[in-house]
């Protein structure tokens, strides 16, 4: 992949995270910028259109949970999480407000380069889409409809509201029902992890992505089937 032209946001309030960020990333053809605080980043992000944002989650004045959410009502840039080690709860909360993805300090810079480039070599929020799932554009069962279109999710006929990589998710399930994949198969399809993958992203995600489906529609959410010892599917005959 050919990373010239592609522009990152780089968000710490420490200098030399950023410094070392953008030394990694500028050799890797990436083109940088900086901001130091939340309402830095967010005014850069809302007026400038970025190829990817690495937010730090711990920023004086608003936070990178705040400046995610608030990015989120007008933009789907995607967002790479910093995180200190221990923060799991923060880290869920990123994930709810659109975080494409984290990593944790202290980190590897080619596991930061690796993890971008996982991220934006996919040509869409969706891009996995086009690998063709599914020659329909709606994926309908008793109790769950998915419009690709409209990128919108329907169970028990109430709307469900979905971040980009919840809904990556359910699609891919569902594209092959009763299919069994395993956590490191999720990884490489839709996080397009080969390595470095977190396994515990792929279980929070699906946690999150049963809740939501349970406040509308228990028969929905109970279709996301555990395999233990293997990984998960989603039942069609539920």
């Amino acid at each position: 992949m050919n990373n010239t032209g592609n522009r990152i946001l780089v968000v710490d309030d420490e200098e030399r995270i950023r410094r070392l960020l953008r030394m990694y990333l500028e050799k890797e053809g990436y083109v940088i910028d900086e901001a130091e605080d939340g309402e830095t980043a967010l005014r850069k992000a809302q007026e400038e259109d970025f190829d990817l944002i690495v937010l730090d989650l711990m920023l004086p004045g608003i936070d990178g949970i705040e400046v995610c959410a608030r990015l989120r009502q007008q933009k789907a840039t995607p967002v790479l999480m910093l995180t200190a080690k221990g923060e799991e709860v923060n880290r869920v909360q990123g994930f709810e407000v659109g975080a494409d993805d984290y990593v944790v300090k202290p980190f590897s810079p080619r596991e930061v380069i690796f993890r971008i480039k996982a991220i934006l070599r996919r040509s869409s929020a969706t891009a996995f889409l086009s690998k063709e799932l599914n020659t329909s554009n709606n994926i309908v069962f008793p109790y769950l409809v998915i419009e690709h279109d409209a990128h919108r999710v329907t169970a028990s006929g109430q709307e469900v509201n979905l971040t980009p990589k919840e809904y990556e998710l359910l699609h891919y399930l569902a594209s092959t029902p009763d299919k069994v994949f395993s956590r490191e198969e999720l990884l490489k399809d839709v996080w397009n992890y080969d390595f470095f993958g977190d396994l515990r992203t792929v279980d929070t995600h699906v946690k999150r992505l049963r809740e939501k489906l349970n406040r509308v529609s228990a028969e929905a959410a109970s279709m996301i089937t555990t395999v233990w010892g293997v990984g998960y599917k989603l039942e069609a005959a539920k």
